[in-house]
């Protein structure tokens, strides 16, 4: 169907307008503007109170950019050796993360009575933080320097190589291919990840000779056609394309990382948002009030999981009680990754996209109160009681 361009001018310069008051307002409140950009994809997509037909097409390219530049900059803030140091380091809480809080999803989409491909991606929807909300909670919180951010940031870098892996298999079984096909898609996704992380580990320099720091066009429009070139082939083999984007920033490094990352963010905040808001006008917003309840239920549940996940993962590392507590809290919101999981699969179930979007909400919002939640006069008396018993070995930061 043609679209009337001037329609769609109207209709996306008035959408982004006002994804910019929201951001006003979230940046107002102390709140992540995710949740916002969500409520605003609800209200103008399907079955919300004012449909957007004419520019549906330019939102979901920009989502896609969006997707791209989300993943490309979260790798850029690894190195290929600081992601294997950090897997070494944190493996046991990887695993631990991955069985507290991937089971509890998949076992509560059986219970909803959907069928596995829905239950593996409502696992990784519960499974991954959102590295962007947990970031910047850690940044407005003025937490960079506690004991327990490390902690918290090698959790974070296992969940983002384990997408690397999960993210093609779910593919796989989304599209329902047989168990032959299955194994072979998902061996040569694997193969492909590996053959990227070893390039980056071994040639990472030489790969980082490509770009100049020193001259930002250059430098932005390599950086972005390397991405979306990686990201697009990664996407042929079956590759998830944000794995590949992902891998792309895990590749460079040095002052041309640094470099990229400064210049690329204005992009990535513009296409994320709109990421965001795409996924919210795909979702069909009539069908919220049904999920609602089982949204917080498994709201509740997987923040108790996470929480007790950066609990005991702090506790290893040393951490006293306080820093325990602060280390759980912020690793319950999840974003990013748990939209793309529900959109690579939204078709099996149509009441997953509408969970995840709750869901995202709910997560987003109860971990920016909690991340409060250790400033205040109660938390400080409570765990300062519970400290006493801590060995004085374990300090509370």
């Amino acid at each position: 169907m043609n679209e009337d361009p001037v329609l769609v001018l109207i209709e996306v310069g008035a959408l982004l307008f006002g994804m910019s008051l929201l951001g006003r307002l979230a940046a107002r409140i102390g709140l992540s503007p995710i949740p916002l950009y969500l409520i605003a994809g609800l209200v103008f997509g399907t079955g919300g109170l004012l449909p957007m037909d004419a520019s549906a097409s330019f939102f979901q390219i920009g989502a896609e950019i969006g997707v791209i530049l989300l993943l490309a900059l979260l790798g850029l803030e690894y190195s290929a050796a600081e992601l294997l140091h950090g897997l070494r380091r944190s493996k046991v809480a990887g695993l631990l993360d991955a069985a507290l809080n991937a089971l509890p999803g998949f076992v509560f989409a059986l219970i909803l009575g959907w069928p596995i491909p829905a239950a593996v991606a409502v696992a990784g929807i519960t499974w991954v933080t959102s590295s962007g909300v947990t970031a910047k909670l850690l940044r407005d919180l003025g937490r960079i320097g506690n004991r327990e951010t490390p902690v918290v940031l090698s959790v974070l870098v296992i969940e983002d190589l384990a997408m690397a892996f999960y993210l093609p298999t779910a593919s796989a079984l989304v599209i329902g291919v047989s168990l032959l096909q299955g194994a072979i898609r998902v061996a040569i996704a694997v193969a492909v990840v590996l053959l990227i992380l070893f390039i980056a580990l071994r040639f990472g320099p030489a790969v980082s000779r490509l770009f100049t720091p020193d001259l930002t066009e250059p430098l932005v429009l390599g950086v972005l056609g390397l991405t979306m070139l990686v990201a697009g082939l990664a996407d042929e083999v079956n590759v998830s394309a944000a794995v590949g984007a992902f891998l792309v920033g895990i590749a460079l490094s040095g002052r041309v990382a640094e470099s990229a990352r400064e210049v690329l963010s204005p992009l990535r905040d513009l296409f994320a948002a709109v990421f965001f808001v795409f996924f919210g006008l795909a979702t069909d917003a009539s069908q919220l009030p049904q999920v609602i309840v089982p949204g917080l239920i498994l709201t509740a549940l997987t923040m108790g999981t996470k929480i007790l996940t950066g609990y005991l993962a702090a506790r290893r590392a040393g951490i006293g009680v306080p820093g325990r507590w602060r280390a759980g809290i912020a690793l319950t919101p999840r974003g990013e990754f748990s939209i793309v999981i529900a959109g690579i699969a939204a078709g099996t179930v149509p009441m997953l996209a509408p969970l995840a979007a709750i869901y995202v909400f709910f997560t987003v919002i109860g971990a920016t109160l909690l991340g409060r939640l250790s400033d205040t006069a109660w938390f400080r008396k409570v765990t300062t009681r519970k400290k006493k018993a801590v060995s004085p070995a374990q300090p509370g930061r």
